[in-house]
């Protein structure tokens, strides 16, 4: 639990420099003095519209690891404070997915919901992201994808049964105030996916499909000294996510080698270098099958030079790019990338996204 002390120092460094980057400095002080007399009083505070919208687009901004920030001051937000119900907490995730594939124009979008206070009032996500397949482990091995394996437990505990295929979409899980969790199911056709395609060879073999939207709900938003638990976020895919890792490694769907049979290539010596050229067409794949369905989508080198340019929109700004360089530079092809080739300051800034346990854990 922050203490009053040092909740007051983080509203007020968020709050100078906020209020600094929207031109409100002649409210600084006012501001700080409503906030500290709040904290004395009920030990929190309350953001307002403005600083919870520049706050969330604040903490995409320093995340280390996200290579596509070029993007950060488009986030849409969505105040869901309000909220403290089951079924509104549904609706709500129901409107983010919806609203943020847009028909496949994907928009940046986080909704925030309640602020955490304590264990017994607070909101949390039990979903890994909104939308993701279940895992199914079996006497003949693993159906569907081994990340979700303990979290299709949990759903099948609380009454949930899916087709047991490869790519069933697991249903939303929360849980209010430290109650037990609920869960509710997906609604069909909420879910917009793309069924994977190669322009030259025939991977229909393969019978994969993706989602199109990646919504983080995991995490947790912190802005200046307050935590927002359940706030679940979105930007779009970047190829590599789904055709080096979700799909290709070995510990997830392991398609490569089912790859390198559809594509009629040697898969039995190394150095053949069968599983480069097997990724390389994966991720044609998969950057032609979003494409083909029009759902937005970018490829790791225009990612990387997405980057290069908010690295120059950050020094003109006068403010210094903190990055994880293990997670900015992309799985496939890294050395082609500016971002290989240079150190990052991994130091973390504030507003944030942040790792937080798991509630089944």
């Amino acid at each position: 639990m922050i203490t009053i002390s040092r909740l007051v120092e983080e509203a007020e460094k968020f709050i100078r420099e906020c209020y600094t980057e929207l031109g409100y400095e002649t409210h600084i002080k006012t501001r700080l003095q409503e906030i500290t007399q709040a904290i004395e009083t009920t030990g929190t505070y309350e953001h307002t519209f403005d600083e919870l919208v520049h706050g969330a687009r604040m903490a995409w901004r320093n995340n280390n690891r996200c290579i596509g920030r070029l993007f950060w001051d488009k986030l849409h937000v969505l105040d869901a404070r309000s909220i403290d119900n089951e079924q509104e907490i549904y609706e709500a995730l129901v409107h983010h997915i919806d609203y943020a594939t847009n028909d496949g124009k994907i928009k940046p979008t986080i909704t925030v919901f309640k602020a955490h206070q304590h264990e017994q009032n607070s909101i949390r996500l039990w979903n890994h992201q909104l939308i993701r397949y279940a895992g199914y482990e079996t006497e003949d091995g693993i159906i569907g994808d081994p990340h979700s394996i303990a979290f299709t437990a949990v759903c099948e505990k609380l009454g949930w049964e899916g087709n047991r295929t490869n790519f069933d979409i697991l249903p939303l899980v929360f849980s209010i105030d430290g109650k037990e969790p609920v869960l509710y199911p997906m609604p069909d056709g909420l879910v917009k996916e793309v069924i994977l395609e190669h322009p030259s060879y025939d991977f229909s073999p393969l019978h994969t499909r993706w989602y199109g939207v990646p919504i983080i709900s995991d995490m947790c938003l912190e802005i200046g000294g307050i935590t927002y638990t359940a706030a679940p976020f979105n930007g779009w895919y970047m190829g590599t996510e789904i055709g080096a890792r979700n799909l290709a490694d070995d510990y997830r769907y392991n398609l490569l080698p089912k790859v390198a049979e559809c594509m009629n290539i040697d898969a039995t010596r190394n150095s053949s270098l069968w599983k480069d050229k097997a990724l390389v067409e994966l991720n044609v794949a998969v950057l032609h099958s979003f494409k083909k369905e029009g759902i937005s989508i970018v490829d790791h080198h225009t990612a990387a030079q997405q980057f290069h340019q908010f690295e120059q929109m950050e020094a003109k700004c006068g403010r210094h790019v903190t990055g994880n360089w293990m997670w900015l530079t992309p799985p496939l092809s890294p050395a082609t990338t500016h971002m290989y080739h240079r150190p990052y300051d991994n130091t973390i800034h504030k507003p944030n996204y942040t790792y937080q346990q798991a509630p089944y854990v």
